[in-house]
């Protein structure tokens, strides 16, 4: 694609005086390998006849392009057909996923987050899945990632616990927290936050204690008191929920760096507010900054208690990572219902630190939904937990298949999720998510298992494929396929999205399957080729699949 695009520029300056940026497509296959609308571009600058245009710009490519051949279509596209010698040599040459776009940067990744003494939730799954194959993607180009998580320890959801749990003791008595068994610590502290939550809308005496608790909290936190028995239950009942979240994430083969919870990055926030007076105003006893002058809306960054807000700690949390790490770019995912929000946060620190907030990129995301499921809500004690998820994919695949393979069931979730482009709802089947012979993750797996259970028959191939070969249509639509990955790749990492990698890997895995039913491999005097096309299919699709998080697999 990049050798078109160049071979396009040079005989657009060659021929008319002028540069551009051709935009370089794939067509149907009956029309050609790759088109450009590039003659229908300039045919409007120049004044000239489109079509006219492009039978110029063609001829002068196939001439000083032998391998390249050219025709034109409809009112002046340029189709490009590859010589069989050149697809050989693009296949003799394939190094899988190797992109440069992020080579030497250091990246941020900030996913999932969730707050400590809440269970994970769907929607904590789905970020967590889409946020590592971001940073894979990344990785696979050159960059360094270092995945973080950003969670509420502190702020009125943990008074709300604390509070809660503090009934549950019979006062501040953190011995009693031992009577709690590991295994039911996470869905304890889940049930008593649902109760707490009811209670403080509509108890006003349990209100007036949870703010009053809220504040004690946050002196436990700043002061570091690790003594009082309310300082005990706030800590071991935090780790908890630590313990939870790393057991969960090792489980789905997701790995963070660091946690950066509330209460280490609000004062870094908060001073940041109290330093830039200039920025931040006092309104009605709070501190706000206001975001009309700049198209947005205003918003409170310290509270009329003096207290920093969602607003301060989120940007206290950049100060944070931007000290940590000095990222040339930083990702944060999370719902689409804090973008506004997220504007301006990012706008106000940009006023007084512009590298850290314009090297940000917010991705955000639809609702996560079951077929036919409603809105959930983890105040109401409605949420879908990210467990339950996994466990309904594990009754499913035994009910279809009879048995549960937890490779498979990753891949089924993973897949599920990640095929949706990034920002509508999705509707998570779990039905459909197993299945082995639709768009799922245990269809691609079995088609790569299928295919390696082909090369175990057959003898190692050459090294290295004769460029004198000829393709004939079934092998050339698949080596067409296959060496349009990095492409994908590219173009998945440029964008940071992971369905292009999905779509791509159905599309290869179908033509395969076309290509195994009309080409006799073993045996066949083209075997030695054929078995190459084989071992670099299941090479490429394994190496999407770890593009994706999803485990590959050697039988199914």
């Amino acid at each position: 694609m990049n050798e078109i695009s160049g071979a396009v520029k040079k005989a657009v300056t060659a021929l008319f005086g002028v540069e551009i940026e051709p935009t370089i497509n794939v067509p149907e296959a009956e029309f050609g390998d790759y088109a450009t609308n590039a003659a229908l571009v300039l045919s409007k600058q120049l004044g000239q006849n489109p079509r006219e245009v492009a039978q110029q710009i063609a001829d002068k490519i196939s001439t000083e392009n032998p391998n390249l051949s050219t025709s034109i279509a409809g009112p002046g596209f340029i189709n490009f057909k590859l010589a069989d010698g050149e697809i050989i040599k693009s296949l003799n040459r394939a190094q899988l996923a190797k992109t440069d776009l992020y080579q030497n940067k250091v990246v941020v990744a900030e996913f999932s987050d969730p707050n400590p003494f809440k269970v994970l939730h769907i929607g904590h799954l789905y970020t967590s899945i889409v946020g590592d194959a971001i940073s894979r993607l990344i990785e696979t180009a050159g960059g360094t990632v270092h995945r973080v998580n950003f969670g509420g320890d502190v702020g009125l959801h943990a008074a709300k616990t604390i509070w809660a749990v503090l009934r549950a003791l019979g006062g501040e008595n953190p011995e009693k927290l031992a009577d709690i068994k590991e295994n039911q610590r996470v869905d304890w502290l889940s049930k008593l936050y649902v109760e707490a939550n009811r209670a403080y809308s509509d108890d006003d005496e349990a209100r007036l204690e949870i703010v009053a608790l809220n504040k004690r909290l946050y002196e436990i936190t700043d002061s570091q008191d690790k003594k009082s028995n309310l300082a005990q239950i706030f800590w071991q009942t935090r780790q908890w929920s630590y313990d939870y979240f790393d057991q969960f994430y090792q489980q789905i083969g997701i790995k963070f760096e660091k946690y950066y919870p509330e209460s280490e990055v609000s004062k870094l926030g908060l001073k940041a507010v109290q330093d830039h007076p200039e920025i931040y105003t006092k309104s009605n006893g709070a501190v706000v900054f206001e975001g009309e002058p700049y198209g947005l809306h205003t918003r409170v960054f310290v509270s009329s208690e003096g207290l920093p807000t969602y607003e301060a700690k989120d940007m206290g949390c950049t100060l944070q990572k931007y000290a940590d790490y000095h990222f040339d770019e930083q990702i944060i995912i999370t719902a689409n219902d804090i973008v506004e929000y997220m504007k301006v946060v990012l706008k106000s620190l940009e006023q007084f630190a512009p590298a850290p907030a314009r090297a940000t990129k917010h991705f955000t995301h639809g609702m996560v939904k079951l077929p036919g499921g409603v809105k959930q809500s983890s105040r109401l004690g409605n949420s879908i937990k990210a467990v339950e998820v996994l466990e309904l994919v594990a009754e499913n695949q035994a009910a279809a298949q009879g048995n549960r393979d937890w490779a498979t069931i990753l891949g089924a979730v993973k897949y599920a999720l990640l095929k949706n482009r990034l920002g509508p709802d999705v509707i998570f089947d779990p039905e459909t998510s197993v299945s082995l012979t639709g768009n799922s993750g245990p269809y691609l797996q079995y088609a790569g298992a299928r295919a390696k259970s082909i090369l175990r028959k057959l003898p190692e191939p050459a090294s290295e494929i004769s460029a004198e070969e000829r393709l004939d249509a079934n092998e050339r639509a698949l080596a067409i396929k296959l060496i349009r990955y990095t492409e994908i790749v590219s173009a998945a990492t440029a964008e940071l999205a992971p369905h292009l990698i999905c779509s791509y890997l159905f599309e290869l895995a179908g033509q395969f399957n076309r290509f195994y039913e009309n080409a006799k491999v073993a045996g066949h005097p083209r075997q030695n080729f054929r078995t190459a096309l084989v071992k670099l299919y299941v090479a490429t699709l394994d190496s999407g699949l770890n593009l994706l998080g999803i485990p590959t697999v050697e039988k199914m």
